[in-house]
């Protein structure tokens, strides 16, 4: 079984990474691509959508918004190469889900254990925010992620974009979301039958700057997810 779960999660990415269904996306990634900042000169960007990353046995998956222009569109792995990826390593690393507290590249040693990392859009959208229509193009990469971990018990949706396409994407595959829709906060839960959600601020430099988001609020979400998730 695990294998054939593995298979189809490998066979899965390599769609993900061909897709071409929103031009807007397609062009934005691949402009950022090729006028890169300063630092980033000279360096091959990935510029493709993203499959997720990790655990094919994980327990616990992790839903962010989208790629990073120069972030995760520039290495081709979620969450590597900018701040954000840097708060959320460290934290999966204090929870026990990574074997090391940063990724750097796709090439590095870095394991995700028993997690799995992925997004609700896969493409770096401009000004990271894609359209209602753009997210509905890219969701049932998510639908078909969460019906392949067949182990995944809980669900950290990393701010409100990703808290509704978490629900979506719960719904389509037959969770009965309770009405009127829960509404996101960190430390929000909402019961999906097979999985249980949990809101938690996205680690962004606006939230960790200001102090919205917190290394003490960042680690209960994720023992709280562990607690869920056994």
């Amino acid at each position: 079984m695990s294998s054939v779960r593995d298979k189809s999660l490998s066979e899965l990415a390599r769609t993900v990474h061909s897709c071409r269904r929103c031009p807007r996306l397609v062009e934005w990634r691949q402009a950022c691509a090729a006028a890169p900042p300063r630092r980033y000169q000279g360096e091959d960007y990935w510029a493709r959508p993203l499959s997720g990353f990790g655990d094919p046995a994980a327990r616990l998956a992790i839903v962010g918004l989208a790629p990073a222009a120069h972030g995760a569109n520039r290495t081709g792995r979620m969450f590597t190469g900018d701040r954000s990826g840097e708060w959320l390593y460290a934290a999966l690393h204090r929870a026990g889900y990574a074997n090391r507290p940063e990724s750097k590249h796709r090439g590095d040693d870095l394991r995700l254990i028993g997690a799995y990392l992925t997004a609700v859009v896969r493409c770096a959208p401009p000004a990271n925010k894609p359209t209602p229509a753009e997210r509905d193009r890219c969701l049932p990469y998510l639908e078909r992620e969460l019906e392949l971990l067949t182990e995944c018990r809980a669900i950290v949706a990393l701010g409100a974009f990703a808290w509704d396409g978490a629900l979506r994407a719960a719904r389509a595959l037959g969770a009965e979301v309770p009405r009127p829709r829960p509404r996101f906060g960190h430390g929000a839960e909402v019961d999906l039958g097979r999985w249980r959600l949990v809101g938690c601020f996205h680690p962004s430099q606006q939230n960790t700057f200001t102090g919205k988001l917190t290394v003490p609020m960042i680690d209960a979400a994720f023992a709280r997810a562990r607690e869920l998730s056994g």
